[in-house]
């Protein structure tokens, strides 16, 4: 069973839950998406054996061949390319490797280079994976596609997303059997909430919130979760020593064993919904 943790905005504490799901199960892939700000191995110290550099295509025009005739350029969507007196001006941190300039090229004169963007870091059985993106690269979904090729078919597996609702987050989903929405009882925290149902609704995923830093005098995202009929799985309350113990990189499963009964709890409820 593949369960995607995502939230509308970041600092809700989808790190939290997804580490604290994965910790309490007796064995899970985990799999931290968030290829910009990973963080997921602060709190679950993998051994980390395995560096893969991962690579997108980029083009580079061959001067001998190229006409100038700008076509190249006016095919592509993110302008990526330019022409200037004749001369093909390639920008490679704005380019969307999608190979239409090849195509267009009457001269043929437009080949594919590789390029570094970031690396894939794994530990030796594979269980704790996690990408980084090169500082100044925009675009992580190649980091997140290699992660997600390297699933686990025979472990439940964890996928900790990217905050937000982009095509990052998109890409991470996909193909997952549960998603669990980690929302924070704010105006900001239920916007964002709000965008991320909308999302996975559209994807026809099924989906539940975990509401973190819950109050008892705060029950906005209770009421919309009843609104929206989606189901409420579990709520962590606000407090100071989780809090405490989080900043010290020690998970609330690992702080109080009792939360450790309660997120394996979360996983057999998310067992039953996908399995009905």
């Amino acid at each position: 069973m593949k369960i995607a943790v995502l939230s509308g905005k970041g600092g809700t504490g989808k790190t939290t839950v997804a580490a604290s799901l994965a910790a309490s199960l007796p064995a899970c892939q985990y799999i931290d998406c968030d290829v910009e700000e990973p963080n997921g191995y602060i709190f679950l110290s993998p051994k980390l054996t395995d560096t893969v550099p991962v690579y997108v295509p980029i083009p580079e025009v061959d001067a001998t061949k190229c006409s100038g005739c700008g076509s190249c350029a006016q095919v592509c969507q993110f302008n990526a390319l330019a022409v200037v007196k004749g001369q093909v001006l390639v920008f490679p941190e704005i380019c969307h490797h999608c190979g239409a300039c090849l195509l267009a090229c009457p001269e043929g004169a437009i080949s594919e280079t590789d390029r570094e963007i970031g690396v894939i870091e794994a530990n030796a059985d594979n269980t704790f994976l996690h990408g980084k993106l090169k500082i100044g690269e925009p675009i992580s979904i190649p980091i997140i596609r290699q992660l997600k090729e390297r699933l686990h078919q025979e472990l439940p597996v964890v996928l900790d997303c990217p905050p937000g609702a982009s095509c990052a987050v998109v890409q991470a989903i996909t193909g997952c059997d549960y998603c669990i929405l980690v929302a924070e009882p704010t105006p900001f925290g239920l916007h964002d909430l709000q965008i991320a149902v909308q999302l996975v609704k559209m994807l026809q995923l099924p989906c539940g919130v975990v509401i973190n830093k819950a109050a008892p005098d705060n029950k906005t995202v209770q009421e919309f979760c009843a609104r929206e009929g989606v189901e409420l799985l579990l709520e962590i309350p606000f407090s100071q020593a989780i809090a405490a113990a989080y900043s010290r990189g020690i998970l609330p499963t690992t702080a109080y064993p009792d939360w450790q009964d309660k997120f394996r709890a979360l996983y057999h409820k998310i067992e039953e919904r996908v399995q009905q």
